[in-house]
């Protein structure tokens, strides 16, 4: 045999997968958080006499005068929709008494019955 023969047959032969060289991977970008999670909230200088936003809201509908739709908004940053809901479920499952009334002005004003 000449050496061009055994050349072509060691070329010819079938390599197998676990003698391959793996192919080498590209740099993985770490994932951005999204806008909401990445900025951190700001402490408010009352969250330590605070213990949750629910509490809060209880505490101000056990007033003499309630609370305003507004007022509750305000402390607990909640939306229109949320305050009715919370109020709406508070009163059905949470046992307690809501009095809702409108004044003159036309602001929601709600408040714990005794």
């Amino acid at each position: 045999m000449s050496e061009s023969a055994i050349d072509s047959d060691a070329n010819n032969k079938p390599v197998s997968a676990a003698n391959q060289p793996k192919p080498k991977r590209k740099a993985t970008k770490k994932a951005k958080l999204p806008k909401r999670q990445a900025k951190a909230k700001k402490p408010t200088g009352d969250a330590s006499g605070r213990s949750n936003k629910k509490s809060e809201v209880i505490s101000m509908l056990k007033r003499a005068k309630g609370a305003t739709l507004a007022e509750i908004m305000e402390a607990t940053g909640w939306q229109r929709h949320t305050v009715r809901g919370f109020v709406s479920i508070l009163g059905s499952k949470g046992g307690e008494k809501i009095d809702s009334s409108k004044s003159a002005a036309g602001d929601r004003t709600y408040r714990i019955a005794k």
